[in-house]
């Protein structure tokens, strides 16, 4: 894994690890135990669908840069599929409570998403990669500064 993807995976994970303890105190007050349960279950996949797209993401990086919007459009589809399983499997159950369960799906998204644009607003890397830092090749130190850009291009002073 990439630093730049470790760095946020971190940044991301922990706010909404601990958004989902306040999760689990605010459900355990709104219905018991079958509340706290509710918010840790969507703590758990608030957390592991997220973390799996960082982690496609970044490993798709590493063997090709072409296949980042790949990987991402994968892991997406297949996070939409198993919501539906999720969904289908917790339509009746009684063990937690559903809404204190999709509460704390939503507002961990929230709290992920916002985390995540912090961190990467935060991160200096580049945008664009020098083409000749990485081929290996000599870079020229003025390229590009004899050539005039613009409007007065091409005319004699």
């Amino acid at each position: 894994m990439h630093a730049s993807d470790a760095r946020i995976l971190r940044g991301a994970a922990l706010p909404t690890g601990v958004a989902g303890v306040v999760a689990i105190v605010v459900g355990t007050l709104i219905s018991g135990v079958e509340g706290a349960l509710g918010a840790a279950l969507g703590t758990v996949v608030a957390i592991a669908f997220f973390g799996i797209s960082v982690v496609a993401v970044g490993y798709a990086a590493k063997i090709s840069p072409q296949l980042m919007f790949t990987a991402a459009m994968a892991s997406y589809l297949v996070k939409i599929l198993a919501m539906f399983v999720l969904i289908a499997l917790f339509q009746d159950a009684t063990a937690f409570d559903p809404q204190v369960f999709g509460y704390s799906i939503l507002a961990l998204t929230v709290v992920w998403i916002a985390a995540e644009i912090r961190v990467t607003l935060r991160a200096k890397t580049t945008y664009v990669d020098d083409p000749a830092e990485s081929s290996g090749a000599p870079r020229s130190q003025d390229a590009g500064a004899s050539a005039p850009i613009g409007p007065s291009a091409g005319r004699s002073p």
